[in-house]
């Protein structure tokens, strides 16, 4: 049973690449026994093609709302403490950085479970889409991917 109140302390819409520690700085805290931070990165090959780069689109007037449904939801579920979320639009090359999910919580296992959670609910339901660009075009993959 979650015995700790879960929030969703930060979040950002970030042009291109995520270069910093945003998500992992805002959930510290002397209460947290562990803050796991998980980074999608962009690999270069996807669907048997080799990737060039992606591209992503954000409905932000629902973004924010469907991350705070998906952090009450996982609060409700795991003992955990504050979760922050960045998440790039526009262009992010291989190699960079495109997605962080920082989590803290009294203990690993909560953590760990929560990132699981949120990563997955968050690729499902969130109002962000990705198109994969190719050394021989482009396809929109839309969410879940």
């Amino acid at each position: 049973m979650n015995t700790v109140s879960c929030k969703l302390v930060r979040f950002a819409l970030h042009e291109g690449p995520i270069e910093h520690s945003f998500a992992r700085d805002a959930v510290a805290g002397c209460d947290a026994g562990c803050v796991v931070e998980f980074r999608g990165t962009v690999r270069n090959n996807a669907r048997g093609k080799e990737v060039v780069r992606l591209e992503y689109e954000a409905y932000a007037p629902m973004v924010l709302a469907e991350l705070q449904r998906i952090a009450d939801e996982v609060g409700a579920r795991h003992e955990v403490l504050r979760i922050a979320v960045q998440h790039s639009f526009g262009v992010v090359e291989v190699g960079g950085c495109s997605v962080v999910v920082a989590i803290a919580a009294p203990h690993r296992k909560a953590a760990f479970a929560a990132s699981i959670e949120f990563m997955d609910a968050l690729k499902a339901r969130v109002p962000i889409w990705k198109k994969e660009i190719y050394c021989d075009g482009s396809s929109w993959i839309g969410h879940g991917s």
